[in-house]
Formats: C-alpha cells, sequence, structure tokens
C-alpha cells in the first residue's frame, strides 16, 4: 500500500469494465460506451479515435495502430496490425539520388499510407457491438465543440508544432501560437471526415473526396502517393509473439513493430539475480541500460516488414540472449551501438480496455513525431503521420524503403498471460522507449511485487544513442554512480514515456493503473 502523505495516485478497482489511457475524456467516453452496452473494442475504438483530437500531436486518423485483444471468455490473444506501406513509388534509391543518408523526418518522403481507420473499421465489423456511427458519435461531437487542451498537451504543442507546415498550421495552429492550458482545440473539418466514415465505412476515408484531398497534399509537396495507394490499404491479423520472464508470459505484436526486442531484453536480464538488486539504485539500473543495449543493437539490425524479417528466431532463441547477456561487465559501461540512421521520438497514445465479459484490448496509435509530418490536408485536416522515417536508406538492409513496404515501428501493444490466462494488458509510450518500457515494468511488477500503479509511477531511466536518460526520481547520488560506471547521465527535459495497464485479478475484480506523466487516468464501473 502506497504512502498515503506522500504525492501519488491509488489504482481503479471496479467489477464491471476498466479503461486506462493518457486523457480523461477519452477514459470517460469508453466506460459510457461500456455501460450503454458497447464492448471493449468498441469502447478501445471510441476512446482512441477522441484521443486524436485531445492530443493531436500524439496521434489522429492520419497515422497508424497495432492491436492485441482477447475475445471474451478465452485466453487466446490475437494481433491486428493496422500500420501503413510506403507509396507503392516509393524507393530508396531515389533520396539516396538526392544525396540523402536518411529519410527526411517531415515532409512527403516520410509519410506512408494512414493504416488505423481500415484496422478500426476492420476491429468493429469483426469483433464490435454496436456499430461505428455510435463508436464514432463522442469524437465527432468533441471535433466540433472543441476540447480544453490538458496540461501535458499544451506542454509538448509548441515543440511539436515546428514541424508543421502549410495547411498543417492552418489546421493546428491557426492564431500563429500554441493553445495554453485549458483553450478550446476545434477539428470541424475532421468531424465531417468521422461523420463520412461512421456512415460509410472506410471507404470514405481510402476513397473519393477525402483521399483526394490527402493525395493532393502531398503531390503538391513533392510525394510519390497516388489514389491507388490509398485503395490498396488492408489490415492484417497476425500470430503474436511470446516470451517467458519470471513465471509470467509476455505477449506481444509480431514485427514490424519492434516488440520482439522487449522479449530479448527481458530473456538477457533473466540472466541476472535483478529481484536481489535494490529496484530504484544504480547497479539494477546500469544492468538494464546494458541489456537494452544489445537487445536494440539487434532490432537494428533485424526488424523490418514482416515479409522480410529472416531472423525473428534468433531474436527470440534463449541461446542469443544468453550469449548477448555474457557481454555484459556489471563494473563498466559498454561503447553504445551505432546510432540509427531511422528517425524516432516519443509521440504516440495508448489505450487499454476490459469489458464486463472479460474481453481485453491492448491498443496503441501514433501518428510518430510530434505532428508526423507536419503536412495536413487542405479540405479535411487529415495530419498524416511521418512512419516512413522509420525506414533506413541503407542498401540492401532488411528494412530499407522500397514501395509497399511497411517500415519498422516503434509503437508497440502489450500482455501477460500466468498460468495461461490473460493477466494484464498494458502499454508503454515513449517511442524508442516502449521496449525498455514493457521490459521494465514487467520486472518492476514480478521482480519486486510493485502493483501496476506503483510500478507505473517509479522512476525511469533509459540508455539510448550513447546518452543515459535518468528521470529526477532517482537520486544525485545514483546519477553519480552511473557517471563513474561509464554511463553519459542527462536529466531528461520530459518525463520518459507514459504507461497504462489493468490487472484481471483471480476474483474478478479489475485493477487499473494510469501513468502520472500523463493527463489521463484509469476509470471504471
Amino acid at each position: 500500500m502506497r504512502d498515503f502523505q506522500l504525492p501519488g495516485r491509488s489504482p481503479v478497482f471496479a467489477a464491471n469494465g476498466v479503461c486506462a489511457t493518457s486523457h480523461p475524456l477519452a477514459a470517460k467516453t469508453a466506460i459510457d460506451i461500456l455501460e450503454r452496452g458497447g464492448n471493449a473494442v468498441d469502447a478501445a475504438i471510441a476512446g482512441a479515435v477522441l484521443l486524436g483530437i485531445c492530443e493531436p500531436q500524439m496521434t489522429g486518423i492520419g497515422g497508424d495502430c497495432f492491436i492485441l485483444m482477447s475475445p471474451p471468455g478465452s485466453d487466446e490473444i490475437l494481433a491486428l496490425n493496422g500500420s501503413g506501406r510506403a507509396a507503392s513509388a516509393a524507393n530508396a534509391a531515389d533520396l539516396r539520388d538526392r544525396g540523402l543518408v536518411a529519410v527526411p523526418v517531415h515532409g512527403p518522403d516520410a509519410v506512408t499510407i494512414p493504416g488505423a481507420v481500415d484496422a478500426f473499421c476492420r476491429l468493429s465489423d469483426d469483433h464490435g457491438k454496436i456499430g461505428l456511427d455510435a463508436i464514432l458519435a463522442p469524437a465527432i461531437r468533441y471535433a466540433e465543440e472543441g476540447v480544453p487542451v490538458a496540461p501535458r498537451v499544451a506542454f509538448d504543442w509548441p515543440t511539436s508544432a515546428k514541424a508543421l507546415q502549410g495547411h498543417g498550421l492552418t489546421h493546428f495552429l491557426p492564431d500563429g501560437t500554441a493553445p495554453k492550458v485549458g483553450d478550446l482545440f476545434r477539428a470541424p473539418a475532421q468531424a465531417e471526415v468521422l461523420r463520412r466514415i461512421a456512415k460509410d465505412g472506410r471507404k470514405a476515408f481510402y476513397e473519393g473526396e477525402v483521399a483526394e484531398d490527402m493525395v493532393r497534399c502531398l503531390q503538391a509537396a513533392g510525394g510519390v502517393h497516388t489514389l491507388e495507394d490509398f485503395a490498396a490499404t488492408a489490415c492484417d491479423y497476425t500470430t503474436p509473439i511470446s516470451g517467458s520472464y519470471a513465471g509470467a508470459e509476455l505477449v506481444e505484436h509480431p514485427p514490424n513493430g519492434q516488440g520482439a526486442t522487449a522479449i530479448l531484453l527481458l530473456n538477457i536480464l533473466s540472466h541476472f539475480d535483478i529481484a536481489a538488486m535494490d529496484p530504484f539504485g544504480s547497479q539494477r539500473a546500469h544492468i538494464e541500460a546494458e541489456a537494452a543495449k544489445l537487445a536494440y543493437d539487434a532490432r537494428n539490425r533485424f526488424i523490418t516488414d514482416p515479409e522480410n524479417c529472416a531472423r525473428l528466431d534468433y531474436m527470440l532463441a534463449p541461446e542469443t540472449a544468453a550469449k548477448l547477456a555474457a557481454l555484459i561487465n556489471p563494473g563498466k559501461a559498454m561503447q553504445a551501438a551505432a546510432p540509427l540512421t531511422e528517425a524516432v521520438h516519443k509521440d504516440t497514445i495508448y489505450i487499454t480496455v476490459v469489458d464486463r465479459d472479460r474481453m481485453a484490448v491492448s491498443l496503441i496509435y501514433s501518428i510518430f513525431h510530434g505532428f508526423g509530418s507536419g503536412l495536413a490536408s487542405e479540405k479535411f485536416g487529415v495530419l498524416l503521420q511521418n512512419r516512413g522515417s522509420g525506414f533506413t536508406l541503407q542498401q540492401g538492409h532488411p528494412n530499407e524503403m522500397a514501395g509497399g513496404k511497411r517500415p519498422m515501428h516503434t509503437i508497440i501493444p502489450g500482455m501477460l498471460r500466468e498460468n495461461g490466462k490473460v493477466r494484464m494488458p498494458f502499454g508503454v509510450m515513449g517511442g524508442q522507449y516502449q521496449s525498455n518500457g514493457h521490459a521494465r515494468l514487467v520486472s518492476n511488477i514480478r521482480d519486486f511485487g510493485m502493483s501496476p500503479q506503483d510500478g507505473i509511477d517509479a522512476p525511469r531511466c533509459f540508455s539510448f544513442d550513447g546518452v543515459m536518460k535518468v528521470e529526477r526520481g532517482y537520486s544525485d547520488a545514483v546519477r553519480q554512480d552511473l557517471s563513474d560506471l561509464g554511463h553519459r547521465v542527462e536529466i531528461p527535459e520530459g518525463p520518459i514515456g507514459g504507461a497504462q495497464a489493468i490487472v484481471i485479478r483471480d476474483d474478478g475484480v479489475l485493477e487499473g493503473g494510469s501513468d502520472p506523466r500523463k493527463d489521463g487516468c484509469a476509470l471504471g464501473y
């Protein structure tokens, strides 16, 4: 039990249903959907789409999603890949011929076809109960009436808005300055798009006037995207991957997401007695940082489009983890692996819902960088993601940009199973941090017996690209110890990531936790 004299929040307990996400209006909307007879799929989609209005710098209908779902009365976990592909004419050689060594983060070259809308429509058709018109109604209303800007959103907006250009400025910076806390943000043009999707499904987005608006925007900026690229978009059901750690099974989405990295990281950590260490001490932070360097180096080499990912079994093999663990020196930091040429960032939303029938949904949804590519369509204000900057331009690399290919994705939904039973849908936002964040949260719970809320609240550190970012929740003494071990230690300007989780307890009660690093909460009924 937490110390009630110290800042913090209690977990949320409920018997019928729980939603945990990064904005309270989205959490409330999800619970409203459940109370009206919708299921966890309906609620998760409704909340996720609304988050594109509440947190437009993080996500929107111009982005991608990945989903893990457990049907009611079942411990099977289904995976739906809602990530889009590069335009059919996209070609790494063309960018190399322009003298580029990486895909430009902002602009048309980085735009892959948005996959989230197709996935939401497919998931609603296959597993929802109340239909898209009811699911999308709250987001349509809020987009028209406006949403007061929340504190974390206001914190992010000025920096993220530097990416905006052209019609992106018109729709997301209409007064020329970032909104302040409490200012209303409206998106009436997006409301019209959602209204059309509610009526006509996916074709309202990928064909006709909305698609034409997006293609005009891209082609005017020099993009090679076509209407045929949009019409051909299709999500895929895939087979989840998993690994064991401290008596629990971590279930992840397969590539092109980076979930295999979290499994590999935990496999490496299993070779150390993490539970005997101080959870917030330098020893654990050092071992985790070294394991992350090795796991991420493997990710950078192997994770790509599912059709080109030939080394997945190698990443998940226990022998691979054993060999990598043997490279870790408990008394000295190793040199970081060469930095990625693929661009990475932190802007993502996550939502998880469990309903009264114990259907569980773990859904992550993103436009990648803050305000994505910075490009928005003129009439409908659809902000387009820059997931294509997750490709490499290195010739012959598995993740080399090519037409019709999916890039390596940082966003990953997660689930834990115990003794074969679905126990906890969860997610950790934070771009590159997400795999490390999954491993850290699982370790907090399994090694140290933390509740999900305590495990989410706990301080974080992350070593990437030669820098070890250590939140202020760690002591100065720990930071000094890590520096003495050879880490280049910095306190990050903002918090590292954000997380949500819901535990399905043995007695049937649901326990939700949500990260104070974001504006959101867990709610139940």
